[in-house]
C-alpha cells in the first residue's frame, strides 16, 4: 500500500503512528510500515492501516484521474471491492454510489462524500419524477463539483465500524477524498495537464432497425388513398399520423406521398417518392462529442508556509445536437505555521458550471423514446434536420392531417425542433471553503478547531416553444403547446468541529490514544419553482410573466441542525495487537424531540500475526474483527404538512399532504453490522490479499405504507421493517513479472452481496417503490430489495412456457419477475510498465440483476426492431398474412400446450400488436432482461520522456498518453442498449425508457511539470 504524502491533513494520529514518531519499537519494522502504510479515515484521521479493525481500500490519483470525466466517481467503477457505481449515460448526468448494498427502503442509500475531512452535500439535483424513473431531466449530482485533477488519493470506508465517527451521515459508508497539498520546495512548482477527447455513439447500445417495412400500424393496409395532385386518380399517401413501422413492405417502384410532400418549399413538395427505407435512420442523429480539459496547478512552500492552487476548465459538447457543458473549477489551500505548536490552514473549492441541452429522460417528451419505441423507418432523420434549419419551424414527419392542410404534430415534434427550441439549461455555482487551527497544548495533547461552509446556488430552466406538440408541462401538469419552467435552489451547510487528542505511553509495549470531539451542522435550503400556465403570450420570451394564466409557485424553506459528540479510545500492545472503541451521540431536528437524541458505538480489533510468526515468504499478515451500531434519520424538513402555494384572488393555496405522519412517534433507523477480515502480503509483496466477510441488519426503517382512504390519507409514515445485507469482498494484487525494466501488475476486486428484505410492517409482504408503465418496482419480503412485479409466463412442471388454444402465452398476474441487485460485481486492472512506457486497462464486470425495457416492449409492438421483420420457421416473412399456402407468415411461440404437447399453433404477425409487445398478449416478464455485462471500461498507454532529453530545458517532466473510455461492451444480454443506462441516480433503478446510448471516448493527454 502506497504511503500518502506528508502534505495530507493530520487531524488525529492513531496511537501506533503517534507513538512511533516518538519512540520506535523494534517490532514496528520499516517493512511492515511500507507494506501497510498510512491512510486517511473518518474525520480526516490519519491512521496506520495495520491498526484498523475494518476494511478500507485506497486509490491514488492515477486511478482516480485515469480518464477524463465530468464526475470523478465514475472512474471508481470496478476498482473498489463492494462499491457499485452506475453511470446512467445521461449527458452530465448523475451516478449511483452504493457500498455493500441498499440498507434503507425509501431513504438515502448513497455513500457519504468527505472532502478533506468535511462531509459535503452530494445528493442528486433531479426532479422528483426523474428520480422515480418517470419523465424529466437528469441534472447530475454534487460529486461532479469535485475536480479530479486536484485529488491526491481516495480511501473508501465500507462498513459502519469504519464510519462510526461520522454518525448517521455515513450509515451507507464513506468515500474519503484527500486533495493535493502544498509541499516545501526551493522553487515554484507548476504543472499543466491538458486532454482533448472525441466520442461517438456505441452502436451496440442503439436499436438495430429492420429495413423491410415502413410506417404504419396495419401492415399492407396502412396506406391512405387520396387524390393529392388533383388529376382525379387516387394517390398513395403514407400514414403520417402512425408512429410505427408496421406498414407496407418497401417497394422502390411504388411512389408514395410522404411527409415532405406536404411542406411548402421542401425539395419534395407535391412529389411522390419511392417507398424505400430511409438512407439515414435515427442513429445519424447523433454527432461526435468533443471535450477539452485543461488544468493548471501551482504548488510550493517553505519552512513556514505551503500552498496549492489548481484551476481546471472542462468544455465539452455531447453526442446530441445542441448539448454543451462548460465548467470552471478552482481549488486551493494555504497553511502557515505561526509557531512550532500552532498551524492554520484555509481551503476552498469553487465550481461554476453551465449546461445546455441535457437529454430528457423517461417516457413523455423524450426524443429517444421516439427513436427506440415509435418511429417510421421510411423517414430520413437528416431530411428533418435540413427542414428545420431551412424554416426554423416545427415541420415534422408526424402530421395530424396533411391532406386537410393541418401540418401540426400529432404526437412527435421534429427532433431538431426539440433540441434547438425546447431545450433545457442549468447554471450552478458552488463554494466549499473553511479554515482550521491546530494547537499542540503539550507534545501529547492537541486541539483542532475547524469551520466550513458548503454553499450551492443553482437554476434550472425548461422551454417549450410556441408551435410544439401538447405535452404535460409546468406546475399544473396540463397539456401545453408552449411554456417556460424555472427552478431556483439555494442550499448552505455550515459545519463546526472541535477535536482533541491525547497520546499516552503506558509502557514500552502498551500505548493508547484518546480522541474526543464535537460537531455542529446547520443546513438551510430555500427553493422556488415557477412556470407559465396556458402557454406563452409572446413567442420566444421565456419568463414566468409571459404566461397566459397564473398558477401559484411552490416555495420551500427548510432548515435543520444536527449536533454530535463523540469519543474514541485506541490501544495497542507491542505493535501487533490493536483494540479500538468509539461512541457517538447525535441530536437531529429531523426527528421529534422525544427521539431526536440517539447514541451508537463501534468496537474493532486487529492482530498482526506476521509480527509473531516470522516466515521468509510472509511479508505481512493481519486478521481483523469489528462490530458497530449506527443510527440514520430522515432528511431535514418536517413531513406530512401543508406546502404553501401563495394566493389566488386573495385566497390562500396549499398542497395538502396525502401522507399521515404521527411525527412524535418517529425514531431513527438502527443499523447493526459486524465484519471480519484477513489481510496478507507474500513472496516479497508479489501477492497481496484482502478478504472481508460482513453482515448488516437495518431495523426501524422509515417508509410510507398505503392505508385506507377512509382515513382521508393515502399513506402513513412509520418506523417498521428490516433489511439485511451480507457478503464477501476480495481485493487481490499480483505481480507475475518484475524486473529492472519490466513489471506486470494485476489488481482484482470482487464482491458478492446478498440483500434481503426481512420484514415490512403488520404482516405486509410487499411495498411498491415506483410504478412504471408496464411493471412496478417493490420491496418484497423474502426477496432482494428492488423486485420487479407484474405479469409473467405460466410454466409447466418441466419449466416450459405454456400457451393457450390460440397459440398465445398464458399469463399469470402479480409475479416477482426479477430484481435490480447484482449477484456479484468485480473488476480486473492490468498494468504493464516497460522502462518509460506504461499500458493499463480495466475490465469491469457485473453478474446478475434485472432490467425492464419498455423500449423493447413498445419497439416490438411498433415493429422497428430487426427481430420483428425476419423469417419464420417456414422461411417466409413473419409479416406475411396467415394462410394455408407455402407463403404463410406468422410465428409459433416456443412452448407447450396445456396438455404438454409442443406448441404448433401459428399466430398472426402481420399487424402491430399481433405477435410482439405486451399488447400482443406477451407478459411483462418477456421484457425483463439479465443486466449482466463485461466491459472494457478504460485503457491507457503512456510514455514519459527521459529526464536526459529535458535536462537543458525548463521542463522538468513530460508524459504523453492515449486514453480510451467505454471502449467495448464485451458481453451483455440486453439488446440494443447499455444495461447501466437509466433515468437518474437513487433507489429507483433498472427501468429503461428512451435511454441514451453509450459514448465511446478516445483521448489524448499531455502532462507537463516545470
Amino acid at each position: 500500500m502506497k504511503k500518502l504524502t506528508a502534505g495530507v491533513l493530520v487531524l488525529v494520529l492513531s496511537s501506533s503512528l503517534a507513538i512511533a514518531n516518538a519512540q520506535q519499537t523494534k517490532k514496528d519494522t520499516v517493512r511492515t510500515q511500507d507494506i501497510e502504510g498510512v491512510v486517511v479515515t473518518a474525520l480526516g484521521i490519519k491512521r496506520d492501516k495495520k491498526s484498523l479493525g475494518y476494511s478500507s481500500q485506497t486509490l491514488d490519483a492515477e486511478k482516480v484521474n485515469s480518464v477524463p470525466t465530468t464526475n470523478f466517481i465514475n472512474n471508481l467503477s470496478g476498482k473498489v471491492a463492494g462499491m457499485e457505481i452506475k453511470n446512467n449515460g445521461n449527458f452530465g448526468g448523475s451516478s449511483n454510489i452504493v457500498l455493500r448494498g441498499a440498507k434503507s427502503i425509501t431513504g438515502d442509500n448513497q455513500a457519504l462524500i468527505v472532502l478533506d475531512g468535511v462531509p459535503i452535500i452530494s445528493g442528486n439535483l433531479n426532479s422528483g419524477d426523474a428520480s422515480k424513473g418517470r419523465d424529466g431531466f437528469d441534472f447530475g449530482n454534487a460529486t461532479a463539483d469535485i475536480d479530479p485533477n486536484n485529488i491526491e488519493s481516495i480511501n473508501v470506508l465500507k462498513g459502519a465500524a469504519a464510519t462510526a465517527l461520522y454518525g448517521s451521515m455515513a450509515a451507507n459508508g464513506a468515500v474519503i477524498i484527500t486533495t493535493k497539498k502544498g509541499k516545501r520546495s526551493k522553487s515554484l512548482g507548476l504543472s499543466i495537464n491538458s486532454t482533448v477527447s472525441v466520442g461517438s455513439m456505441d452502436k451496440s447500445t442503439f436499436p438495430e432497425y429492420q429495413k423491410l417495412y415502413g410506417g404504419g400500424y396495419n401492415g399492407a393496409d396502412s396506406f391512405i388513398s387520396a387524390d393529392v395532385n388533383g388529376d382525379g386518380i387516387p394517390d398513395t399517401v403514407a400514414p403520417t399520423g402512425d408512429d410505427a413501422s408496421y406498414g407496407p413492405a418497401y417497394d422502390p417502384n411504388l411512389l408514395v406521398y410522404q411527409w415532405n410532400a406536404f411542406v411548402p418549399g421542401n425539395p419534395n413538395f407535391g412529389k411522390a417518392t419511392p417507398w424505400v427505407a430511409a438512407k439515414n435512420d435515427p442513429s445519424k442523429f447523433f454527432q461526435k462529442s468533443l471535450s477539452f480539459v485543461n488544468s493548471f496547478n501551482l504548488n510550493g512552500g517553505d519552512e513556514l508556509n505551503t500552498y496549492n492552487l489548481t484551476f481546471t476548465n472542462n468544455n465539452e459538447t455531447g453526442i446530441l445536437p445542441n448539448s454543451k457543458l462548460n465548467k470552471n473549477m478552482l481549488s486551493g489551500n494555504f497553511s502557515r505555521k505561526f509557531a512550532d505548536n500552532f498551524t492554520v490552514r484555509t481551503f476552498l473549492t469553487f465550481n461554476d458550471q453551465t449546461t445546455v441541452g441535457r437529454n430528457s429522460v423517461g417516457y413523455n417528451d423524450n426524443i429517444l423514446t421516439g427513436f427506440r419505441q415509435w418511429w417510421p423507418l421510411n423517414v430520413d432523420i437528416l431530411e428533418l434536420r435540413d427542414e428545420y434549419f431551412r424554416t426554423n419551424k416545427n415541420y415534422t414527419w408526424n402530421m395530424n392531417a396533411p391532406l386537410d392542410g393541418d401540418l401540426s404534430a400529432a404526437f412527435w415534434n421534429n427532433p431538431y425542433w426539440d433540441r434547438y427550441q425546447n431545450y433545457s439549461s442549468d447554471d450552478k455555482t458552488r463554494l466549499i471553503t473553511g479554515a482550521e487551527l491546530s494547537y499542540d497544548v503539550t507534545k501529547k495533547f492537541n486541539i483542532l478547531g475547524r469551520a466550513t461552509v458548503d454553499y450551492t446556488s443553482s437554476k434550472q430552466e425548461l422551454r417549450k416553444a410556441v408551435g410544439s406538440h401538447a405535452e404535460e408541462f409546468g406546475l399544473a401538469q396540463a397539456d401545453e403547446t408552449s411554456g417556460y419552467w424555472v427552478y431556483d435552489d439555494m442550499i448552505i451547510r455550515q459545519t463546526y468541529d472541535l477535536i482533541g487528542r491525547y497520546t499516552w505511553n503506558v509502557s514500552d509495549k502498551f500505548n493508547a490514544l484518546f480522541v474526543a470531539g464535537g460537531q455542529f451542522m446547520d443546513q438551510h435550503q430555500r427553493s422556488t419553482e415557477n412556470s407559465t400556465t396556458g402557454g406563452l403570450i409572446i413567442p420566444g420570451l421565456y419568463t414566468v410573466g409571459n404566461s397566459r394564466a397564473y398558477y401559484p409557485s411552490i416555495e420551500n424553506n427548510i432548515r435543520g441542525q444536527k449536533s454530535g459528540i463523540y469519543a474514541q479510545a485506541s490501544f495497542d500492545y507491542d505493535k501487533y495487537l490493536f483494540l479500538e472503541g468509539t461512541i457517538r451521540n447525535d441530536t437531529s431536528t429531523a426527528l421529534p424531540k422525544s427521539n431526536r437524541n440517539y447514541t451508537y458505538f463501534s468496537l474493532g480489533s486487529s492482530f498482526v500475526f506476521s509480527e509473531l510468526f516470522k516466515s521468509s515468504w510472509l511479508n505481512f499478515g493481519k486478521v481483523r474483527l469489528s462490530y458497530a451500531e449506527v443510527g440514520n434519520d430522515m432528511a431535514f424538513g418536517r413531513p406530512g404538512f401543508f406546502s404553501s402555494r401563495g394566493t389566488v384572488s386573495g385566497l390562500p393555496m396549499a398542497d395538502i399532504s396525502n401522507t399521515y405522519v404521527n411525527f412524535d412517534a418517529l425514531k431513527p433507523e438502527r443499523q447493526k453490522s459486524w465484519e471480519v477480515g484477513l489481510e496478507t502480503s507474500m513472496f516479497k509483496r508479489r501477492l497481496t490479499l484482502d478478504v472481508s466477510l460482513y453482515k448488516t441488519n437495518t431495523k426501524d426503517l422509515l417508509f410510507s405504507v398505503p392505508q385506507s382512504p377512509s382515513t382521508s390519507y393515502s399513506f402513513s409514515l412509520i418506523n417498521a421493517g428490516e433489511t439485511q445485507n451480507k457478503g464477501v469482498e476480495v481485493a487481490l494484487g499480483i505481480v507475475p513479472i518484475k524486473s529492472s525494466d519490466f513489471q506486470w501488475d494485476i489488481n482484482v476486486n470482487w464482491s458478492k452481496n446478498k440483500n434481503t428484505v426481512v420484514a415490512l410492517n403488520q404482516g405486509r409482504n410487499n411495498l411498491q417503490l415506483a410504478s412504471f408503465q408496464e411493471t412496478t418496482l417493490n420491496a418484497t419480503v423474502g426477496e432482494a430489495y428492488g423486485t420487479f412485479r407484474g405479469t409473467g409466463f405460466v410454466y409447466d412442471a418441466n419449466g416450459n412456457k405454456v400457451v393457450d388454444d390460440d397459440g398465445h402465452y398464458l399469463v399469470a398476474t402479480d409475479r416477482v419477475l426479477g430484481n435490480i441487485q447484482a449477484d456479484w460485481i468485480g473488476g480486473v486492472y492490468n498494468t504493464f510498465r516497460y522502462k518509460n512506457f506504461s499500458l493499463g486497462f480495466l475490465i469491469d464486470v457485473k453478474k446478475g440483476g434485472s432490467v425492464y425495457s419498455l423500449d423493447q416492449s413498445y419497439g416490438g409492438l411498433t415493429g422497428i426492431y430487426a427481430y420483428s421483420a425476419g423469417l419464420n420457421d417456414l422461411g417466409n416473412p413473419v409479416r406475411n398474412p396467415l394462410t394455408n399456402g407455402s407463403n404463410s407468415g406468422g410465428i409459433i411461440l416456443p412452448g407447450v400446450k396445456q396438455d404438454g404437447t409442443p406448441n404448433d399453433v401459428r399466430i398472426d404477425a402481420s399487424y402491430a400488436g399481433g405477435a410482439y409487445g405486451t399488447d400482443a398478449g406477451l407478459p411483462q416478464e418477456a421484457f425483463i432482461y439479465d443486466a449482466s455485462y463485461v466491459k472494457l471500461r478504460e485503457a491507457k498507454i503512456s510514455y514519459t520522456l527521459p529526464s536526459d532529453l529535458l535536462k537543458n530545458t525548463f521542463i522538468k517532466g513530460m508524459t504523453l498518453s492515449l486514453l480510451g473510455q467505454n471502449l467495448w461492451i464485451i458481453h451483455k444480454n440486453l439488446p440494443d442498449a447499455d444495461p447501466e443506462a437509466g433515468t437518474s441516480s437513487g433507489n429507483i433503478q433498472g427501468f429503461q425508457s428512451g435511454v441514451m446510448p453509450s459514448t465511446r471516448i478516445y483521448s489524448f493527454n499531455v502532462k507537463l511539470d516545470f
